[in-house]
């Protein structure tokens, strides 16, 4: 799967900062930008990880759509 990601040097540093826009809060960084996008993609498969969570007796799941 592809995801489109956004590197920003930082000039102070020379370090690269990385995020992708679809997924909020999903940032790395590295020290070369080769190394960011290795820590992106790192960093979008936790993202993605399904999340096991234990519900209680009788809880029901459902879907919603907003707007």
């Amino acid at each position: 799967m592809k995801w489109r990601v956004i590197l920003e040097p930082d000039l102070e540093t020379g370090e690269w900062a990385v995020w992708c826009p679809e997924l909020p809060g999903c940032v790395s960084a590295g020290e070369t930008e080769q190394e960011a996008l290795e820590n992106i993609r790192e960093a979008i498969a936790l993202y993605l990880e399904t999340d096991f969570i234990k519900l209680a007796p009788g809880a029901v799941t459902r879907e919603v759509i907003v707007g």
